[in-house]
């Protein structure tokens, strides 16, 4: 068998997700760059680069001959201005530099995200659906993509759902707390993928021989809010949440079933490809002979 060739690769926005990504890609033979503003935290397996996306000065000595680059950053708050930072100003500081130089890299993968969708009546959602964000997140992280495919240099766009894993457990902590509740009525759809099928999904869109421009990154069963919900209390051997009246304002962040087929059918599989053995694995981890 030919092994893949080994490629130069540089995350950029090297946080949880991007991390995991990395170390990945180390494991499979690749020459990794982390950058983010303070590398001092990145795995010793990553090389640190010491940069900041919103100022394009700092981007001068980026690796050469880089074969991909990944962009991973998220918005340091909830605000419009820190979205536009994020997913606007650092794609077109970075996309910058990388298209004037000699070398450009030969691919721009973009974590992007489902909040792109407006849709809220449930229905399948899909790489052809209309994209109409209703929120100035989602039109940010839009503006990224656009970006990215106006640009000289060949990008893939993952859109990714909710993601949870390690450190992102806000779900199972309202629970386990009794905080957690469930608007009676028609199901909320939701729609989420674990950190290491995240990771997962980017490291093999950065080996696709022949990539399609937009993929969806969630995982193969959306899912109503209430019934995971649901389902953690009885792992977590608590009560299940209270049903109230809905509240109308609930609706904002969309109700959906995004579909991953695109994704699938491009080889990639998932290490947990529903909420119950992503979030089962999860609480063994946290809670042993828990999950």
């Amino acid at each position: 068998m030919v092994s893949a060739p080994r490629k130069n690769i540089l995350i950029a926005g090297c946080g949880d997700v991007g991390c995991r990504l990395g170390l990945r890609l180390v494991g499979e033979g690749h020459t990794v760059w982390g950058l983010r503003r303070r590398p001092e935290a990145l795995p010793a397996e990553l090389r640190p680069l010491a940069a900041d996306l919103s100022d394009p000065e700092t981007l001068r000595d980026l690796p050469p001959a880089l074969d991909v680059v990944v962009y991973t950053t998220a918005a340091d708050g909830h605000a419009d201005e820190a979205y536009r930072r994020a997913y606007v100003t650092g794609v077109d500081h970075l996309l910058n530099v990388l298209e004037a130089r000699p070398d450009p890299p030969k691919r721009f993968l973009f974590a992007s995200s489902t909040g792109v969708y407006g849709q809220t009546d449930g229905s399948w959602v899909d790489e052809s659906s209309p994209v109409e964000p209703r929120s100035f997140t989602g039109r940010r992280v839009l503006e990224g993509e656009e970006r990215c495919r106006a640009g000289t240099i060949p990008s893939v766009s993952l859109r990714l759902g909710g993601i949870y894993g390690p450190g992102r457990t806000r779900l199972i902590e309202r629970v386990a707390s009794g905080a957690a509740t469930c608007p009676a009525g028609e199901p909320v759809f939701t729609n989420r993928i674990h950190s290491d099928d995240a990771a997962g999904a980017l490291a093999h869109l950065t080996a696709l021989a022949d990539p399609e421009p937009v993929y969806l990154g969630v995982d193969a069963e959306p899912a109503d809010l209430c019934e995971v919900s649901r389902f953690l209390a009885r792992r977590l051997g608590v009560a299940p949440p209270e049903t109230v009246p809905r509240d109308p304002s609930y609706r904002r962040g969309g109700s959906k079933r995004c579909s991953s087929r695109r994704l699938q059918s491009s080889g990639f599989s998932f290490r947990y490809p529903t909420y119950r053995e992503g979030y089962a694995a999860l609480i063994s981890e946290l809670r042993p002979g828990t999950g």
